[in-house]
């Protein structure tokens, strides 16, 4: 049996997110302390307060997803005594989730985390003005047909496949203007549905590239260990281990697709029958359970999942 862990992206953010487990460990409430003074101000106010608008923002979210799932594997490991090195084979996120990865593996100081995304956060709101860009997920259709319609819409403009997230929803990114022709021409393609995503800004589109200038400068002055674990890189859908590498990665993240439904393909291909997702809200648990099928998939963010996790991981 290999176990993967895998860490939750935008979109799965809740006002109260990881309250009970500060309020019943403490090493999950020192998680939400150093973030605080990492960041210097109360980001826990607003994770456990509201209101959801300011949580929402890209430049709160990013951190407060990270530090939800942080504070799950220290109460793992410093309330149980669970060892990602000796116990689990990869770790992966989705999009920021990438970060929280690599901060449970060691590769990044929580601080260090908590001001890369906020500066990420920050740096991709601005990349594009208000209403030039959007998203849409394209669902009952994979990649093949998403890059078709993709190319149809474009005409000139950005669109491109922003995530791939399982067999039958894939996400596009890009100007506005060309998501509003996905709209229009998706049923010619098979597409079932294309819905508008209600985010502020095209993630993973070229239109990032601001943003991924951003990162590349940031990231040149942290420090990044090797991973406790491989992490299996979204741009990559193949695991890795090298910090220069790492680094690189995640500034191609910014304007690149994340490749999850290949990365979950490559985790199972790998031997991975059991996928642990670490943090807030149950989104990749579904994801995984759609691309691999004969896999098991638990989400962990509460108390209560934490017991029944630990009763799963010393089977």
């Amino acid at each position: 049996m290999a176990r993967a862990f895998v860490f939750p992206g935008q979109g799965s953010q809740d006002v109260g997110m990881g309250k009970a487990l500060a309020d019943a460990f403490p090493a999950a409430r020192a998680v939400f302390e150093e973030v605080d003074d990492a960041l210097g101000e109360k980001l826990s106010a607003i994770i456990w307060e509201g209101p959801k608008e300011t949580l929402t923002l890209t430049e709160n979210a990013q951190p407060a997803l990270m530090a939800v799932s942080v504070a799950v594997m220290r109460v793992l490991e410093k309330e149980r005594g669970f060892s990602l090195a000796d116990n689990v084979k990869f770790v992966a996120g989705h999009s920021l989730g990438e970060y929280s990865a690599l901060a449970a593996a060691g590769a990044f100081s929580l601080a260090d985390a908590a001001r890369l995304l906020r500066l990420r956060g920050l740096a991709m709101q601005k990349a594009v003005p208000v209403g030039v860009g959007a998203m849409a997920a394209l669902l009952g259709v994979g990649i093949d047909v998403a890059e078709k319609v993709a190319a149809e819409a474009a005409q000139g403009d950005v669109c491109q496949v922003a995530n791939d997230n399982e067999p039958t929803q894939v996400v596009l990114s890009g100007h506005k203007t060309a998501i509003d022709r996905v709209m229009e021409i998706g049923k010619a393609f098979g597409v079932r549905r294309a819905v508008p995503l209600p985010v502020s800004a095209p993630f993973h589109c070229k239109l990032m590239q601001p943003a991924a200038d951003a990162m590349a400068e940031a990231l040149a002055s942290v420090t990044v260990r090797a991973p406790l674990v491989p992490v299996v890189a979204n741009v990559l859908a193949e695991p890795i281990s090298d910090p220069d590498d790492i680094k690189k990665r995640l500034v191609e993240q910014v304007t690149g697709t994340v490749r999850w439904r290949e990365c979950v393909a490559a985790m199972a291909q790998a031997g991975v029958t059991d996928f642990y997702e670490i943090g807030a809200g149950k989104v990749l648990a579904g994801l995984v359970k759609r691309t691999a099928p004969s896999a098991n998939a638990m989400s962990v963010g509460t108390p209560a999942d934490i017991d029944a996790a630990i009763a799963a991981l010393t089977q």
